[in-house]
């Protein structure tokens, strides 16, 4: 497994465990809101004033773990501080007291200082934003493909890239990475050991799909399971040969070699 970033145990926590997710309505409340097109992400900061501090916080962030850690991380920094002192708060000052992010997401993922600033701004010249409606942000995080969304997967269709359930001969002895689509998808990973006991399951949720007989199945099985993994990328000298891994959980990317992908179990 080769992890592309390191993440310190504070940054992992908050990630985990964030602070005051929410939103705050009300005649005292101003909202900001700022993303990076480059990546995807976006952040709402939402602050509560009273008599020109800070008295409560609450924070939304359609993004990937580094962009909840450092909203998580900058609700519990600000907290009962004047409006003054909160605009003294810098990006930096974010990271640090999260023992530090990679350099790539300092630029990419760290925006909570600019939205508690442009929530501030807002307070002070009276504009009132209205909260973003979850169903409307794209379902993409930090560069992070929705799984359906697989980098090079089309160069590799007939190539080991299933789009579709293949025939399971064609499969005997291979490396097969079987991508979560639904209970379907799971039911033929348990069917593929049947011709090899090297079957991978990979799903973005933390609970396998499909009824609990299923879900039985496949732990007894011989398939190794991989949750809270996104597929990134398939990438080969002509033919599959790996995939990218997001791993969800850590924040981390690894690859895994494989000779097969199916991202569907139709005909």
């Amino acid at each position: 497994m080769l992890k592309s970033t390191s993440y310190s145990e504070k940054t992992l926590d908050h990630f985990r465990n964030p602070r005051n997710v929410g939103t705050l309505e009300g005649d005292d409340v101003a909202i900001g809101i700022v993303g990076n097109p480059v990546c995807g992400d976006l952040m709402e900061m939402y602050i509560r004033v009273v008599d020109d501090r800070i008295e409560d916080i609450r924070f939304q962030t359609f993004g990937c773990g580094s962009a909840v850690a450092t909203s998580s991380m900058i609700t519990e920094l600000v907290r009962g501080m004047s409006l003054d002192e909160a605009m003294k708060v810098t990006r930096e000052d974010v990271a640090d007291a999260l023992d530090g992010l990679p350099a790539v997401k300092m630029h990419c993922s760290n925006l909570a200082a600019d939205a508690l600033h442009d929530a501030i701004r807002n307070w002070r010249e009276g504009v009132r934003l209205e909260a973003t409606d979850p169903s409307q942000v794209p379902a993409r995080a930090c560069g992070v493909p929705a799984q359906g969304e697989i980098e090079g997967a089309e160069d590799y269709l007939g190539k080991g890239y299933y789009a579709a359930g293949p025939d399971p001969a064609d499969l005997e002895g291979l490396r097969v990475l079987v991508i979560d689509t639904g209970s379907t998808s799971l039911e033929m990973a348990v069917d593929l050991t049947r011709v090899t006991d090297r079957v991978v399951f990979a799903t973005t949720g933390s609970e396998l799909p499909g009824d609990e007989e299923l879900r039985t199945r496949a732990r007894r099985s011989d398939i190794k399971l991989l949750f809270l993994a996104r597929i990134l990328e398939v990438s080969g000298e002509g033919e599959v040969e790996k995939v990218r891994v997001h791993d969800l959980d850590e924040m981390d990317e690894y690859d895994l070699f494989v000779d097969a992908v199916i991202a569907g179990s139709g005909t």
